[in-house]
């Protein structure tokens, strides 16, 4: 096609046709400036420009890995994409509302953190993002922390406008000084979302988080042994994801904002069970999301008395991979201690894909007791819950232990409207392998075991 030819597509409205273009990769969208004079122009007009270094890498079979050649080469053509881009929008009045960046730390990341600068300067961007990656994702050594945190230091020492626009930022596999992340607070004051991947300053380490702006804030893997949220007015979401501490993995300061929060860890027999009223501090979160990755439960059941501080605003929990050797009426806890809450869903099953097996289980010092602590009664033999509307069990058998907890959870919420049962639901490994639903014999037998005697108002139901 000549550039004085005029396609079906070229003919569409500017919005029409740039939201067509903003679905495609940033390769496929380097490749239709060739299509017409119109085409060429469309760059210049994106609201979205995301570039990932994934879109560059050599293609390879699975379980071949990448060499240090693939990753620098993909680097670099992502600095060259990343040129082209945002130099053919020179002058251009088009905001854009989004500019994501994903690259290896190495060679070719001060380039592309000098040209990010360089755009927020003189365009209109309201949203910048950096995915940095290490050459090593997994299994990196201490020496490869250290190195990649000295890499990462020089990288942001050199680019500071960069830095100082982003709203939102990745990091992995960095071992920092102790000056570094409050230096890394200071520069980048926009920032909104940070996500810390085994990053630490040493191991069991502590981390001070103070920031004016920042909403959602992960920490994964890390080496920490408490993050002290000290002073974070805006934060809304927190999520943490495995813990080493022997203690309370975090603690909460001046956090009045904060409505989400996220606990992920593998429960050893030296890791201590949490008071969550402790825990939480003075917040009132709404949402509450608890992953035990079918190990020991690490939670320690408490009263309405000391909970209820910090769950008068509770409206949904997620209990997830709760193991099935242990019993499930220790959850009870958390309907006594929180009035609002609304939807409680529960996921039980020894998930084979993720646990660790055999003798590694005794290397690593698993529990054995799983739920050994979890001890709980109920502070009233008529204790009534109005606001639970919706139970939600996944990996649900008919079993005595599951009939008994539906019909307890029925007795206590007065108001309750649905009972929804699924089946283990597997992963993409597993679920093959699983039941893929319920039979006619098996809802009749589990709804008449549940609903005996109970009040018919309540829909027991089993979705697919």
């Amino acid at each position: 096609m000549t550039d004085n030819e005029v396609d079906r597509l070229s003919k569409l409205p500017d919005d029409v046709l740039l939201n067509i273009v903003e679905r495609l990769d940033i390769t496929d969208v380097a490749r239709t400036t060739i299509l017409s004079r119109r085409w060429k122009q469309i760059p210049a007009m994106l609201s979205k420009i995301i570039i990932t270094v994934g879109s560059f890498e050599p293609k390879r079979g699975r379980g071949t890995k990448l060499t240090s050649h693939d990753i620098a080469r993909a680097n670099t053509t992502v600095r060259e994409a990343t040129r082209s881009i945002l130099e053919c929008r020179t002058g251009s009045l088009h905001t854009i509302h989004l500019m994501s960046m994903q690259f290896y730390l190495g060679d070719d990341s001060i380039f592309i953190g000098q040209t990010v600068a360089n755009t927020i300067a003189t365009q209109k961007v309201a949203s910048v993002e950096f995915v940095i990656l290490t050459e090593v994702r997994t299994n990196c050594y201490v020496d490869d922390l250290l190195s990649y945190g000295k890499r990462f230091m020089l990288f942001f020492d050199s680019c500071p406008n960069a830095f100082g626009g982003l709203a939102r930022l990745w990091l992995e596999n960095l071992r920092l000084g102790e000056s570094d992340f409050p230096k890394i607070f200071s520069i980048c004051k926009q920032l909104e979302f940070l996500r810390l991947w085994r990053c630490d300053t040493g191991d069991l380490s502590l981390l001070e988080v103070e920031h004016l702006q920042l909403r959602e804030l992960v920490i994964s893997d890390s080496s920490l042994e408490r993050v002290d949220l000290k002073w974070v007015p805006k934060l809304t979401v927190l999520k943490f994801n495995g813990f080493l501490s022997r203690d309370d993995p975090f603690s909460l300061g001046y956090v009045p904002q904060l409505q989400t929060v996220s606990i992920t860890n593998v429960g050893l027999s030296w890791h201590k069970m949490l008071k969550l009223s402790e825990l939480l501090g003075k917040t009132a979160i709404s949402n509450l999301h608890l992953n035990f990755r079918c190990e020991k439960i690490w939670v320690k059941p408490e009263g309405r008395k000391q909970l209820l501080p910090v769950f008068r605003k509770l409206s949904f929990v997620n209990l997830f991979n709760i193991s099935e050797e242990c019993d499930l009426n220790w959850t009870m806890f958390i309907l006594q201690g929180a009035p609002t809450l609304k939807e409680l869903c529960i996921t039980v099953r020894d998930h084979l894909c993720e646990m660790t097996k055999g003798k590694r289980r005794y290397m690593h010092e698993f529990s054995e007791e799983k739920d050994k602590g979890l001890e709980w009664e109920p502070s009233a033999l008529d204790f009534n819950h109005h606001s639970l509307a919706e139970l939600c069990i996944y990996g649900f058998r008919a079993e005595d232990k599951f009939v008994r907890y539906a019909r307890n959870i029925m007795e206590a919420a007065v108001n309750l409207v649905a009972v929804n049962l699924y089946k283990n639901p597997g992963c993409e490994k597993c679920k093959r392998r699983l039941p893929s639903g319920w039979t006619w014999t098996e809802m009749l037998l589990i709804r008449d075991k549940i609903s005996k005697g109970m009040p018919s108002n309540v829909g027991i139901r089993f979705p697919s």
